[in-house]
């Protein structure tokens, strides 16, 4: 009895241990990473930040710079009338990627992997130049150390910020290896991958991008030349092309080509037409010019309209009085191609370098060329950076060819002009460059109050008020108040 009882109990008990032998090993996933490194945070956390500050660009930069304005404005406010209000939406999504880019420095310094420390510090040292370009005192040594129980950071001051913004770029540039592949992969701005021909051609690319950045940030700041040696350091870094090396050619530009395939789509993909082209027109002050040279960018960025059986090129004013009202499809928006355009993902290229250093001629430190010679290829590279032809004597014509007979302010205002249209979708840049330079000289709409003032800052988040109250209230002290009207320290 006791045998007929328990046979079948212990078959049953041995069936079960014999299922569950090498259980774990056919339920785990083989698409699953054991362990986060680098090269799996790296991939999207290049997508989401880029796709962060040309919806900026899209949706703050192009109204406030007169590239285009909305098709009706009637209560009043909107940033054509230099009403800015609080801003959160980039506050809030380059301090969340970066306390990614956070974790891929700490891992990659634990797993001794220099070449992703070095990206780290180039994607952290370019988010938080917007950031404090924006702002002013933001967050910064620390801001991601909530894992550490700092959650109400202070704000460090703009000036301490950038000197280590500056020091972490020269250290990028000393870390950055093109004799080794990214062990882990991930990297989808320059595939720096795989090395070729023993060679790391995507870090090489990497390290330009490091040194470009770190010009753009002292240009910046060239103000404050005494309180930080900013001609010093720009004039090392011109002197040692090969220690500093910066973009070269527009296969260099630092822009997050977007593959078209799941889930890397260009952002604006499935954009209604409502909401991509028939909410806003291109202003007259930023197509006149294009339709007076002849620009050929006109073809990639906007669509003609048909005015008296002519194709044509027409914009809207920009600071129109509230009863103004444009009617959908009668002017000139943004083409369709540019939605599913690859190449839309841009931080830096190549022909901001040559405009850099177009004034940096200009102000007489020794770039190895004349102004005119950057200003010139600068001009070529937007061009084919966006993939159009340049008209053959483009570059001789009036309104185009460089004067080097005027004044230095008036050669700097030619620069800075041209400047300005290769800055088409990069995040915040030309309101930075306007804010420094104060060109390009934009007119002022008559349905702009008298009291605004063109704006100089973003104010911080209302929502700072309840998350940490003590640090906004002490940068706010130091700023000397919280207003688009306060000036950064390199704005002073």
């Amino acid at each position: 009895m006791f045998k007929k009882i328990y046979t079948p109990l212990l078959l049953l008990v041995g069936l079960l241990f014999s299922c569950s032998e090498g259980f774990e090993e056919l339920n785990t996933d083989p698409n699953r990473p054991k362990e986060i490194t680098p090269g799996v945070m790296l991939g999207q956390v290049q997508y989401r930040i880029v796709n962060s500050s040309i919806n900026a660009a899209r949706s703050f930069t192009h109204e406030l710079m007169q590239v285009d304005a909305p098709r009706s404005s009637a209560g009043g406010g909107g940033l054509h009338r230099y009403d800015v209000t609080p801003g959160a939406g980039v506050w809030s999504n380059f301090y969340t990627n970066l306390a990614d880019i956070q974790d891929i420095y700490t891992i990659a310094d634990r797993l001794k992997e220099n070449n992703y420390k070095a990206i780290a510090l180039v994607y952290k040292s370019w988010a938080y130049s917007i950031l404090t370009d924006l702002y002013g005192d933001v967050p910064y040594s620390q801001a991601t150390k909530a894992t550490q129980g700092v959650v109400k950071p202070g704000f460090d001051k703009q000036k301490d910020i950038y000197i280590q913004l500056l020091k972490d770029l020269e250290t990028a540039n000393s870390l950055f290896d093109d004799t080794k592949a990214l062990t882990y992969a991930g990297d989808m701005l320059y595939n720096a991958n795989a090395l070729t021909g023993g060679k790391n051609v995507g870090v090489q690319k990497w390290r330009k991008f490091a040194n470009s950045l770190r010009m753009r940030l002292l240009l910046r700041i060239s103000k404050r030349e005494g309180e930080v040696n900013v001609n010093q350091q720009l004039a090392a870094m011109l002197a040692d092309p090969i220690n500093n090396p910066v973009f070269t050619s527009t296969a260099d530009d630092a822009i997050f080509r977007y593959p078209g395939t799941f889930p890397y789509y260009n952002p604006f993909y499935n954009a209604r037409q409502v909401d991509w082209r028939d909410g806003n027109y291109f202003t007259k002050f930023f197509l006149n010019k294009m339709n007076a040279d002849n620009d050929p960018r006109r073809a990639v960025w906007i669509t003609p309209v048909a005015v008296s059986g002519a194709s044509v090129y027409q914009g809207i004013d920009s600071g129109y009085p509230t009863t103004v009202e444009y009617a959908v499809g009668r002017n000139s928006s943004y083409t369709d191609a540019l939605k599913t355009l690859p190449q839309l993902g841009v931080m830096m290229t190549y022909a901001e370098v040559e405009f850099i250093k177009a004034e940096l001629a200009l102000k007489g430190l020794a770039t190895g060329k004349t102004p005119k010679a950057h200003y010139e290829a600068g001009i070529t590279a937007s061009m084919a950076q966006w993939g159009a032809a340049m008209p053959a004597g483009y570059l001789q014509q009036a309104g185009v060819a460089y004067d080097a007979t005027v004044t230095p302010e008036k050669q700097l205002e030619q620069i800075m002009v041209q400047k300005y249209y290769a800055y088409f979708f990069v995040d915040y840049q030309a309101w930075f460059e306007k804010r420094r330079t104060g060109y390009p000289v934009l007119p002022r709409g008559a349905g702009i109050p008298a009291e605004n003032k063109f704006p100089v800052r973003v104010p911080y988040p209302t929502y700072l008020q309840s998350l940490n109250p003590e640090g906004l209230a002490a940068a706010v002290a130091s700023m000397g108040g919280d207003n688009s009207n306060i000036n950064v320290w390199w704005d002073k």
